[in-house]
């Protein structure tokens, strides 16, 4: 059976405090349930330290949004793999449509942060996701493909099976938009179909693939409920307790 899982990608939110706060309510509110998914969380660079000690000993686990693929250097204003696992990261967010599409980060470049992030033992959230005009103009197929093939170029079957990946269409990521449960799940189920033409048919049932764009409390249960949706990458309703909550136990 598939790994089931709900992340909360908190982008550029919560200063220190904040993150505190959010996450004594949301171990407040998970103490004791009998979780059928996993959690992870991914709060900003500045909140990670403290928010892993916060988690010890709870069932939430931690993620990172972003990371270089150099171990150190000159880059300024980057994270290497060796902080985040310093202060506990277990997951990173790479590909994300914003990181594509504000900061420009090519299929090449999210390959390079994938490889590393397996090396240093970190589990990708690898996203993937067409624009709007790509969806309108028919094209979401060709789209999808090329990100999954060149995200894990040179690759091998071993190391695929320990990347998560989500798909989440950039049309419905902050717009309010979601793409329909059907929709969803056609895309989940050909990304399956890539990793069965590229590797077998044990990967692509192995691999779980998360939902991601305007997932809400009120749309949850339907999105994964489809056989192909393993969980949800939440964005703006993981920032109240409360609705994590709920997407959580949907």
């Amino acid at each position: 059976m598939r790994r089931r899982i709900i992340a909360g990608n908190w982008k550029m939110f919560n200063n220190i405090s904040e993150s505190q706060n959010l996450v004594s309510k949301l171990v407040s509110g998970l103490n004791n349930q009998n979780l059928i998914r996993e959690v992870i969380i991914c709060p900003p660079f500045t909140s990670l330290s403290e928010i892993s000690n916060l988690l010890k000993g709870t069932k939430i686990e931690l993620g990172a949004q972003n990371m270089h693929f150099e171990e150190k250097g000159a880059f300024t204003g980057e994270i290497s793999n060796d902080m985040l696992k310093s202060v506990g990261c277990k997951y990173v967010i790479l590909g994300h449509s914003e990181r594509r599409t504000i900061f420009g980060e090519s299929d090449e470049l999210i390959n390079k942060k994938i490889k590393k992030a397996l090396y240093s033992d970190l589990t990708p959230i690898f996203c993937i996701g067409e624009s709007l005009v790509q969806r309108e103009n028919g094209t979401t197929k060709e789209v999808i493909e090329r990100q999954v093939l060149e995200g894990i170029k040179d690759l091998n079957e071993e190391d695929v099976n320990k990347i998560i990946i989500a798909y989440e269409p950039i049309w419905a990521i902050g717009t309010g938009k979601t793409a329909s449960p059907q929709q969803a799940q056609e895309v989940h189920k050909f990304i399956r179909s890539i990793l069965k033409d590229t590797f077998s048919e044990a990967t692509s049932e192995n691999i779980p693939i998360l939902y991601g764009g305007s997932v809400k409390p009120n749309n949850a249960e339907d999105l994964l409920a489809k056989e192909d949706i393993d969980g949800a990458l939440v964005g703006g309703a993981c920032l109240e307790a409360e609705s994590f909550i709920s997407i959580i136990k949907a």
